[in-house]
């Protein structure tokens, strides 16, 4: 797999809610994006859309980390 494939984290939210609107954002500029957790239900269980103890991370193709951050205005 090369650099250019590679999927790489972009940045955490707090909530499944947030990277859910990141990852709405990132896709309607064309950039490819997913959002991955390990606790993804959130604190008060499945369909909870609050704060998640460790966070969600959103990942996009190594490629497009410059574009993205854009996107998201992210420094």
């Amino acid at each position: 797999m090369g650099k250019e494939s590679a999927w790489v984290k972009l940045t955490t939210f707090s909530s499944a809610l947030e990277a859910d609107v990141a990852v709405s954002r990132l896709e309607a500029a064309e950039i490819p994006a997913i959002a991955r957790g390990n606790d993804i239900v959130g604190i008060f269980g499945p369909g909870f859309q609050g704060a998640t103890a460790k966070g969600v991370d959103v990942l996009v193709p190594a490629a497009a980390l410059d574009d993205a951050r854009m996107v998201l205005e992210l420094e």
